[in-house]
């Protein structure tokens, strides 16, 4: 490497890797790949976070509060805080629910079933993301084994009773190539959530991660080969490299497109649930409110802060609306509607409660509570947002999780305006 030029105040050492590099200097680095969840700036130092930004503001005056006391019979505390909640028409015990994970090699077959046991008996939904079927297959090759998929659903179904939380299949364009959904509507495994209205189908216009792209995964060229007829291969790291970029399709909508589909869930599934998964576009409300008239039994929006998986680095910090600009375009409604970025505390979760969402999801800090403890980590981490839920929702005189109000949070702007009126 020539010495002799310096860039000081410069990414320097990035434009060299990308020298050296080349396309795939656009990528995190390849040794990440299978243990390294992405996502996008890290925790604080986003200008652009919203939530990070804004605040919990308690009033002086609580009439919930006495509302509470009258009906106690006693002054009330934060354990009287009520969390349960419907979510896209399931019956949750938290305003929580675990994200899609994906195709991607992080989530294996021992964290995704981990994940799924312990979504079960926490009682929140879990979202079983695109690509299992077309990367992995629907059942796996041996009479004995199942696939990533079907081991997440008997996982849940296994640990979960027959009234709370439910299961949530996405599929993609290359997932109704393999008629994903048809599969999943029509195998014993899937009977018991069937049975108890407990299984939803996601269809994906977008993650947050990757705001207009498809997903993007890393292969080995053996494994590329096996599903090169379902999805374009590129060699970005290089034609003698063992790995290959897998591209999977975004697909393309528009109004009319997001409405006939939904309205072909419907018809075509009629047992299960609709849901519709967004990326932070610019059109966000248009879009969510489009779903909902469609007929959508709930709405996520995927802020820019999500991800789990492989994303082009330029994407991770510099495409997307944050999840709290989401929220405050979308404002608050009657609908179900459902955020996840970067949530992993309750401040943020009751930030984001406050702003119009119904239930938020916990993705990378999920698999992380899996890795840490298979058994109860994801318990753990849920009864800790729930302890926090309880508390700041109590101090702002409420008792319910969809009880929050905007008022109950301050803005960035609005406390910039207060200080100066002030």
């Amino acid at each position: 490497m020539s010495t002799a030029l310096s860039a000081a105040g410069f990414p320097e050492e990035q434009v060299r890797h990308r020298a050296r590099t080349g396309a795939a200097g656009a990528f995190p680095a390849l040794e990440s790949y299978g243990s390294s969840l992405l996502g996008a700036i890290p925790a604080g130092q986003d200008p652009h976070d919203l939530l990070e930004r804004a605040r919990i503001v308690p009033p002086v005056f609580m009439p919930e509060r006495l509302k509470k006391l009258i009906d106690l019979a006693r002054e009330p505390l934060y354990t009287d805080v009520e969390l349960a909640t419907r979510i896209g028409g399931f019956t949750s015990r938290l305003p929580l629910y675990v994200s899609a994970f994906g195709s991607t090699q992080v989530a294996s077959h021992d964290l995704g079933e981990a994940a799924g046991r312990q979504a079960g008996q926490l009682g929140i939904p879990m979202v079983i993301g695109e690509n299992v079927v077309p990367v992995n297959g629907f059942r796996a090759a041996a009479d004995s084994g199942v696939s990533p998929l079907l081991g997440r659903i008997a996982a849940y179904t296994a640990a979960a009773d027959d009234e709370h939380g439910g299961v949530v299949v996405q599929q993609s364009t290359e997932d109704a190539d393999a008629e994903v959904w048809n599969l999943v509507y029509s195998d014993p495994v899937s009977e018991p959530l069937l049975a108890t209205g407990r299984l939803a189908f996601e269809l994906k216009v977008g993650q947050g991660a990757k705001p207009g792209l498809g997903g993007l995964t890393v292969l080995d060229r053996e494994a590329g080969d096996r599903v090169a007829e379902q999805y374009a291969m590129e060699p970005v790291f290089g034609a003698d490299s063992a790995s290959v970029l897998r591209i999977s399709s975004p697909g393309t909508f528009t109004e009319e497109i997001l409405r006939q589909q939904i309205r072909l869930m419907r018809n075509n599934f009629p047992r299960v649930k609709v849901w519709v998964k967004l990326h932070p576009g610019r059109d966000i409300a248009h879009a969510a409110a489009t779903a909902w008239a469609a007929g959508a039994d709930s709405v996520t929006v995927d802020g820019a802060e999500g991800g789990t998986a492989w994303a082009p680095t330029a994407f991770l910090g510099q495409v997307g609306l944050p999840l709290g600009e989401c929220l405050t375009r979308i404002g608050r409604t009657d609908h179900c509607l459902l955020a996840s970025g970067r949530i992993w505390e309750g401040s943020r979760a009751a930030k984001a409660l406050a702003l119009g969402a119904r239930a938020v999801g916990l993705g990378r800090a999920a698999l992380l509570a899996v890795d840490e403890d298979a058994e109860a980590g994801l318990v753990r981490l849920a009864e800790s947002i729930a302890l926090e839920l309880r508390l700041l929702i109590s101090s702002v005189g409420k008792y319910h999780a969809n009880a929050l109000e905007a008022d109950d949070v301050l803005l960035p702007d609005n406390a910039a305006q207060a200080s100066r009126t002030g």
